[in-house]
């Protein structure tokens, strides 16, 4: 599910399917009633992800740009779009030290935004990740439990991907398409 680049199912020597958190993901982000919504990715290289959202929800894109000294360390971050007075979403893929979407958080909050939460396909959440993620501005971090999470944040939730999962194995039993159950 939500393979971190679509080229990955090249490495197979068996059929692979592509799955998609984003079956789970929209019914929730709609679940908010969220005025003023706008989609956001942390890094350029989310910005397909975050705009297949937003196209979706009709609402509007908002990148951040960023430069790292070093892996796992965001050096400095730009915002392309406008935050004031929005409710952002972040969207991701995997989440590993939390790094980079908490900084992206904190500067759509510095930058006038209402609130900023964020979902993530995969929770890896290395050390200090829970504590980046309870410190930062975000209002709430997203995941599948694609990872279990084991760590303690009181903002971190956590939406079952078993349905999903399910359904696509009945689909593959039954020769029945398994495209056609994701609304994006």
């Amino acid at each position: 599910m939500d393979l971190h680049a679509d080229q990955i199912q090249g490495f197979f020597n068996i059929p692979v399917d592509h799955l998609y958190a984003s079956a789970v993901f929209l019914p929730y982000i709609q679940s908010l009633q969220l005025e003023n919504l706008v989609i956001a990715t942390p890094d350029v290289g989310g910005s397909k992800r975050a705009s297949t959202f937003s196209k979706y929800l009709g609402v509007p894109l908002v990148l951040c740009n960023k430069s790292r000294v070093r892996a796992n360390e965001v050096a400095t971050m730009q915002i392309i779009g406008d935050v004031e007075g929005k409710n952002v979403v972040l969207i991701d893929d995997i989440v590993d030290t939390a790094g980079t979407i908490t900084k992206a958080a904190n500067i759509m909050l510095e930058a006038g935004a209402e609130s900023v939460r964020a979902i993530a396909s995969h929770c890896v959440m290395s050390d200090p990740a829970s504590e980046r993620v309870t410190e930062s501005a975000l209002s709430e971090m997203v995941f599948t439990d694609s990872i279990p999470y084991c760590k303690n944040s009181p903002k971190v939730k956590q939406l079952s991907i078993a349905k999903m999962f399910a359904e696509t194995i009945k689909r593959v039993v039954n020769n029945e398409s398994i495209s056609s159950q994701y609304i994006i």
